[in-house]
């Protein structure tokens, strides 16, 4: 157990589709976590979209966490990411990104996606804990604010490849390391997140 992880104990969750009558529970987290909140409105007209999803953690019949997120023929898009205050530092994180990478394969979605406020620090060490890499910075993202926003990604490993030679039969390519989905860092949040198809916040 990891020093930050030892002044909690672990909280193990069920995760599953979001629901109407979780969004008191929901607004709830979104505005203890960002300054630029989404509205009840923001939620909804997001999940009427055909490839938005919504998911919450619940322990012990409580909402503790949530997540919004955009199905892609290659890719998951992460919209908006939170875990309750009381909940942090528990692992809930961890499983709700375990969640996610579970739903990748390596020949249809490879990669998660999402983009992190460039002041959001615990955000983004928790996510570059979980594997994640930024790989691009997105330029006056937020219209609420004019900041700045890391893209950042995370890659399904590759699966082995056999190759054969009558010179070397044995010869096998590199695999690349299995993702490690383990964080002790508080998700504060992703991003405020941008509100629905990839867009920025007003």
């Amino acid at each position: 157990m990891s020093v930050a992880r030892a002044s909690r104990d672990a909280v193990r969750v069920h995760i599953r589709w979001m629901i109407r009558r979780d969004m008191a529970d929901v607004l709830k987290t979104e505005l203890a976590s960002f300054e630029f909140a989404w509205t009840e409105d923001d939620f909804l007209r997001c999940l009427r979209q055909r490839n938005c999803i919504g998911m919450v953690a619940e322990a012990d019949e409580k909402v503790v966490g949530f997540m919004i997120y955009e199905l892609h023929k290659t890719k998951l898009h992460i919209l908006n990411f939170a875990v309750a205050p009381a909940a942090r530092r528990s692992g809930v994180g961890d499983q709700m990104v375990s969640k996610l990478v579970a739903k990748l394969s390596s020949h249809r979605r490879t990669k998660i996606t999402l983009a992190v406020r460039e002041s959001n620090l615990p955000a983004q060490l928790f996510f570059r804990a979980q594997d994640f890499r930024a790989n691009r910075v997105l330029r006056n993202y937020y219209e609420d604010s004019g900041e700045d926003a890391f893209q950042m990604e995370y890659r399904v490993a590759a699966p082995a490849v056999t190759t054969t030679s009558t010179a070397h039969p044995s010869t096998r390519a590199a695999m690349t390391k299995p993702p490690r989905v383990r964080s002790s860092t508080r998700p504060a949040g992703v991003t405020g997140g941008p509100r629905c198809g990839g867009s920025p916040p007003r």
